[in-house]
């Protein structure tokens, strides 16, 4: 896996990090294939139940590297998106742990993660239209329904920056810390292995799937997915161990 990205486990979490910090974590095609592959190895060994993705050196990403761009370089893998992520993300859980700037393509991977951690010093913002450019990597299309449609039309159009406590506001991100993001994702991702992995899974499919299905069809398309939960080993080990009083040991099936 390229040096441009780091990967590290810690009890069934994988901390993803884009390291670029000399360049502010921006973007590269090398970088987007081994976040990919990383993502590919949270959903493809059982022991890791969820994701973290950071950037080194107190910034979380800057965007796409323009040098990379202006030779012609694309930073998106095919069918995953920019950054190996904003089309098509992992089926296990994905914590993003923001310091210092999440900018254009950074801000679009920050909300292709499934849950945001930030810094109260982070700022955020899509200002691709300041260089003549779009925010094509989902900004334009998932923030109008993460935030009100009118504040996306503004953070578009004019590329400014927004704070973290306007981000918390607004309902874009989920936690607040005035220390280090990594820190408190973990303590996040921690509270979520706690949990029956199947269940947090097909918890996370539905909430996802859902918003595309028509309001007379919703408990029909999700009485497909809950089954395998009701009727796994891990329900029935929950269950007892509530009981027993003592934590259950998850088998994920």
């Amino acid at each position: 896996m390229s040096e441009e990205v780091l990967t590290h486990e810690e009890d069934g979490i994988l901390i993803i990090t884009i390291n670029r910090p000399e360049a502010k974590n921006a973007m590269t095609k090398a970088a987007s294939e081994a976040i990919a592959a990383a993502l590919d190895r949270l959903d493809g060994e059982d022991h890791l139940r969820v994701g973290i993705l950071t950037g080194a050196g107190g910034t979380f990403c800057s965007g796409m590297d323009l040098k990379g761009f202006l030779r012609g370089e694309s930073p998106s893998v095919p069918g995953r998106g920019f950054g190996g992520l904003t089309e098509k993300g992992p089926a296990k859980p994905l914590i993003a742990a923001v310091e210092g700037y999440a900018l254009a393509g950074g801000m679009e991977l920050m909300i292709a993660c499934d849950l945001i951690v930030a810094n109260d010093k982070a700022k955020f913002g899509i200002p691709e239209a300041k260089r003549g450019l779009a925010a094509a990597a989902g900004g334009l299309m998932k923030l109008p329904d993460l935030i009100s449609p009118k504040v996306a039309m503004e953070l578009a159009l004019t590329g400014d920056f927004i704070g973290t406590a306007r981000a918390y506001e607004l309902g874009l991100i989920n936690r607040v810390t005035d220390g280090d993001a990594l820190t408190a994702a973990k303590e996040l991702a921690a509270s979520i292995t706690a949990n029956g992995p199947l269940a947090v899974k097909v918890s996370k499919q539905i909430i996802e799937e859902s918003r595309g299905w028509s309001l007379d069809k919703r408990y029909e398309e999700q009485a497909k997915l809950l089954p395998q939960v009701f009727t796994s080993e891990d329900a029935r080990e929950g269950s007892l161990a509530f009981a027993e009083k003592r934590a259950p040991n998850w088998k994920g099936k």
